[in-house]
C-alpha cells in the first residue's frame, strides 16, 4: 500500500509542474507500440485514484468497513491493441483493496479481457468474446472514475437487496426477516459494470444501435462469479439493448436480461425437485441521455423480478436521474436523484410485507479538471430509508484521479 501511495503522490506532483503536459505526452509515447508498418498498434494507459469516504453507519452502497470512514487507492491499467482494421483486443487490470472499496488488504486482478472482430468498416456488426462489461443500460459506458461525475455509482448498481445468491431462504418469513449476514452476502439489482464472461454481438444500423450478450452470470452476480473458472455456462444469462439516436443530442434505449441468479452451492437449499435454472432474475430497463452545449442529462429505470424459492416473485423498481453542467472548461457540477421501491411478498404468517426497505438518495458533486491528466471531485449524499426509524444517512467523499 505504501508503494502505491508513493506512486500516486509522484504522479500528482508531476501534473502540477509547468512541464507536466509534456511529461505525460512523453509517457504516452513510451506506452504506445507499433509494428508491421502500423498494422499492429498497442497502447497502455491507466488511472490512479485516491479516494476518501466519511459516512454514518451502516456504510452505504458497496462500501465495506465497520468504521465511519474509509481511504481507498486504486491503480487501473488498460491495454488496447488494434490488429489490422478488423481485430481489436483490450484488457483491464487493477490493484486495489477489493473490487468495491473496503478496508481489506491489497489485491491484483484482471477485470476485463476480450477480443472483438469487426468484419465491415461501417460498424454494422461486431463479435466480442471474453470477460467484459454488460451491454445493458448507459451508465456502464461512463463508469470509470474519469468519466463518472460522481465518486459513487447510481443506486441500482450498488444498493444491496435481500437476495442471497449462495443459499435459498428456508421460508417466506425468513426472507422478509431482518438480515443478519454481512452486507457483502447480498446482491444489488446490477453489481457495478457486471464484468461477467461470455460473448456479445453489437452494431449500428442507421439511427439504431443493437447489442446482445450471453454471459455466465446474471447482472446481480457478485465479482467473484464473473470469471468462467468460478462459474461456468451451465446456466447462462441472456441480455440485450436496443438504442435509438434520433439526432446528436438524444440517445434512447431499452434493455432486457434473464438468467438464473443462484450459485451452485445454493442447490442443496432449494426445494426438492427444483434446480438452479428454475429461479431467475428478470430485468427490464429503459435509459436515455441528452446533451446540449454545457448540459448533459442521463436517466435509467429498471423493473426487476427475482423468482425466490418458497416465496414467489419479489419485484423491485430502481431508477435514477442525473444531470451535469460545465460551468467552465474545467469546473463542473452534478446532481443525481436515486430511488428504489420494493413490492410486497407473502410474509409466511398469512399476510404480506415488503421484501426490502424503500429508499431515496440525492447525490451532489463538484469536480475540477486541473489539467488533461488530473481531476478532483467532492461528493455529498443524503439517503433516507423507510425502515420505521426515520433514519437518514450521510456520505461525504473526495476523489483525485490521475490519468496517463
Amino acid at each position: 500500500m505504501k508503494r502505491l501511495l508513493v506512486i500516486c503522490c509522484w504522479l500528482v506532483a508531476l501534473t502540477v509542474r509547468l512541464d507536466a503536459e509534456d511529461c505525460f505526452d512523453r509517457v504516452n509515447e513510451w506506452l504506445t507500440f507499433t509494428a508491421c508498418h502500423d498494422l499492429i498498434r498497442t497502447r497502455v494507459s491507466g488511472l490512479m485514484d485516491l479516494e476518501g469516504y466519511a459516512f454514518t453507519q451502516p456504510a452505504p452502497g458497496l462500501l465495506y468497513t465497520d468504521d465511519n470512514k474509509l481511504f481507498n487507492s486504486r491503480l487501473t491499467l488498460f491495454l488496447d491493441a488494434q490488429l489490422g482494421p478488423h481485430v481489436y483486443a483490450f484488457a483491464q487490470g487493477r490493484v486495489d483493496r477489493g473490487f468495491d472499496p473496503s478496508d481489506s488488504s491489497e489485491q491484483a486482478r484482471a477485470d476485463e479481457y476480450a477480443l472483438r472482430i469487426t468484419p465491415w468498416d461501417d460498424g454494422r456488426f461486431n463479435l466480442q468474446v471474453g470477460k467484459f462489461a454488460t451491454v445493458v443500460g448507459n451508465w456502464v459506458e461512463r463508469h470509470q472514475s474519469w468519466e463518472n461525475p460522481f465518486v459513487t455509482a447510481p443506486l441500482p448498481y450498488e444498493n444491496t437487496t435481500a437476495i442471497y445468491d449462495a443459499e435459498a431462504p428456508a421460508s417466506a418469513q425468513d426472507f422478509v426477516g431482518a438480515r443478519t449476514d454481512p452486507k457483502y452476502e447480498y446482491c444489488p439489482v446490477i453489481w457495478g459494470p457486471s464484468y461477467a464472461t461470455g460473448a456479445s454481438i453489437s452494431g449500428r444500423l442507421g439511427k439504431f444501435d443493437y447489442a446482445a450478450e450471453m454471459k455466465n452470470a446474471t447482472l446481480s452476480s457478485r465479482p467473484d462469479s464473473w470469471s468462467a473458472t468460478q462459474v461456468g455456462f451451465q446456466h447462462p444469462t441472456l441480455s440485450g439493448r436496443l438504442g435509438f439516436r434520433p439526432n446528436e443530442m438524444w440517445n434512447l434505449g431499452v434493455s432486457a436480461s434473464d438468467g438464473p441468479y443462484y450459485l451452485a452451492e445454493a442447490q442443496r437449499s432449494l426445494p426438492l425437485g427444483h434446480s438452479l435454472g428454475d429461479y431467475r432474475e428478470l430485468v427490464l430497463g429503459q435509459d436515455l441521455s441528452f446533451a446540449w452545449h454545457h448540459f448533459q442529462l442521463w436517466a435509467e429505470c429498471y423493473e426487476v423480478r427475482f423468482d425466490v424459492p418458497r416465496v414467489g416473485n419479489a419485484d423491485t423498481l430502481a431508477y435514477y436521474l442525473e444531470a451535469k453542467y460545465k460551468f467552465t472548461p474545467q469546473l463542473f457540477g452534478a446532481v443525481r436523484w436515486n430511488q428504489q421501491l420494493f413490492a410486497n411478498v407473502p410474509d409466511g404468517l398469512g399476510g404480506a410485507a415488503s421484501w426490502g426497505r424503500n429508499l431515496w438518495r440525492i447525490d451532489t458533486a463538484l469536480g475540477y479538471r486541473f489539467t488533461a491528466h488530473l481531476q478532483g471531485k467532492v461528493q455529498y449524499s443524503l439517503q433516507c430509508e423507510n425502515s420505521g426509524a426515520s433514519d437518514f444517512g450521510h456520505l461525504v467523499a473526495a476523489q483525485f484521479t490521475v490519468r496517463f
